[in-house]
């Protein structure tokens, strides 16, 4: 049997192929499509934290009651056919990439019900205070979208669906925050892993089509506004290594503490999360409140506003921020509930480079602070391009490249100290784990879960 692949191509021909038409055809529109679903999403996510500060205006005791009702009603929505809306959602696109020939999985992970659900219950999620974020979500849902679409136009072989995940993946982060490079280099580095080979101007067609689409309807901006910053060389580059070290360090543990808590909290905890989930969040949700109420309000959602206002030097949030953040974006996520944590990831960087600002007179604080978020977000998904690439997009500053990345760099390293897996990958290893013990197949060679050390 002959491999196509190696036979001589008409150029021609192959410009005409109406497959490959199909091919475009579906992954424009599909791109279109998870443009349209991230834009719904950030706006959907923005009137829901409003409705909730509305609550807080009333009275600031009321998350005590609402919170923890709304942790444990997200814990029994996803107990079963939405299981797979837990989480994040990116790990939910390695593992179904991963396991292709799987077709239950990937339904169990990617169905439109399930992307659909995502969507909704992470609204919910914000509407009752959850320190969560969205990105994670609409890559989650980008990928469902595409999914579904690729199916529609008639494109059922395994390998092909992958591919359509992961431009949808793709597409999703690029539109949720509005940086299409930073979309590219999130699937090469996170989504795709051992699967460079499949990517080709497929991708970066989706990816392209959907920012387009998002630029059109929202309009070109910054998702923290359009910023400068500057490190001259000299004492300055303290600040790259002292964020680098401090965020590589809180990213690591962060990344640790959740996967310790989601997939092997030892004793009375462990079990009481297994067996009782919904107790389980519930009892998040109400430290959450608690920490809520002693932080004066600014732990809940994705800390968006929190992280802009300390960039522009608003002296409204105190030196405890970034530890406060920390906590309620732990017990946030290991209450199982649907949520990302890109943004919250982002706002505790921010709450760190501004603790460490002080301590570097030389350097302009504004760039201390940057270099935080990058190197914690680093820390945390140990994606440093991704990371880096985002944060220069965010701030519209290419200018500030190097110390970025060499922030990044230096927080990824440091992160490894106390997670050596990446957390999507360990995460997505978990539900491997898991699909293979319910059906009593082996893992293929190489995609064994590493130890979570």
């Amino acid at each position: 049997m002959h491999d196509n692949s190696t036979l001589p191509v008409d150029d021609h021909h192959v410009l005409l192929s109406a497959q490959r038409w199909k091919r475009r055809a579906a992954l424009w529109c599909g791109a279109v499509l998870v443009a349209l679903a991230a834009i719904v999403f950030a706006k959907g996510s923005d009137l829901c934290y409003s409705l909730f500060v509305r609550l807080l205006g009333h009275s600031r005791w009321w998350p005590l009651l609402v919170t923890p009702l709304g942790f444990a009603v997200l814990a029994w929505l996803t107990q079963g056919a939405l299981r797979g809306a837990r989480g994040s959602g990116i790990p939910q696109v390695i593992a179904a990439v991963e396991r292709e020939d799987d077709s239950d999985f990937r339904s169990q992970l990617l169905a439109l019900p399930v992307a659909a659900g995502k969507l909704i219950l992470t609204l919910f999620a914000m509407l009752v205070g959850a320190s969560v974020g969205r990105e994670g979500p609409t890559v989650h849902v980008g990928a469902g979208i595409m999914v579904s679409l690729a199916q529609r136009f008639g494109f059922r072989d395994p390998a092909s669906l992958s591919r359509f995940a992961l431009a949808g993946g793709a597409a999703g982060i690029a539109a949720a925050f509005n940086t299409p490079l930073a979309g590219v280099m999130f699937a090469i580095e996170e989504l795709a892993g051992a699967f460079e080979h499949r990517f080709s101007g497929a991708l970066l067609t989706a990816v392209m089509v959907g920012g387009v689409v998002s630029l059109g309807l929202v309009g070109d901006y910054a998702y923290f506004g359009k910023l400068t910053a500057s490190l001259p060389l000299g004492q300055s580059w303290l600040a790259v290594l002292a964020t680098g070290v401090v965020g590589g360090l809180a990213g690591g543990l962060f990344a640790r503490t959740i996967l310790l808590v989601t997939t092997g909290l030892p004793g009375a905890l462990g079990r009481s999360r297994k067996h009782h989930p919904i107790v389980f969040a519930a009892v998040c949700g109400l430290l959450l409140a608690l920490l809520g109420v002693c932080s004066g309000d600014v732990v809940y959602g994705t800390g968006y506003a929190q992280a802009r206002d300390i960039i522009a030097g608003h002296h409204g949030i105190t030196s405890w921020f970034a530890i406060a953040k920390w906590v309620a974006n732990s017990v946030s996520y290991a209450a199982g509930i649907p949520g990302g944590i890109f943004s919250p990831a982002l706002a505790v960087g921010a709450g760190l480079g501004a603790n460490i600002a002080p301590w570097l007179p030389h350097a302009d604080p504004t760039a201390v602070i940057l270099l935080g978020m990058a190197a914690y977000l680093a820390g945390v998904t140990q994606a440093p391009l991704t990371s880096a690439v985002i944060c220069m997009e965010l701030t519209d500053d290419h200018g500030f490249v190097l110390p970025i990345m060499a922030a990044c760099l230096i927080g990824r390293a440091f992160s490894t100290l106390f997670c050596k897996t990446p957390i999507y990958r360990a995460f997505a290893q978990h539900l491997l784990a898991e699909r293979n013990a319910s059906t009593g197949v082996d893992l293929a060679p190489g995609s064994r879960p590493q130890e979570i050390q």
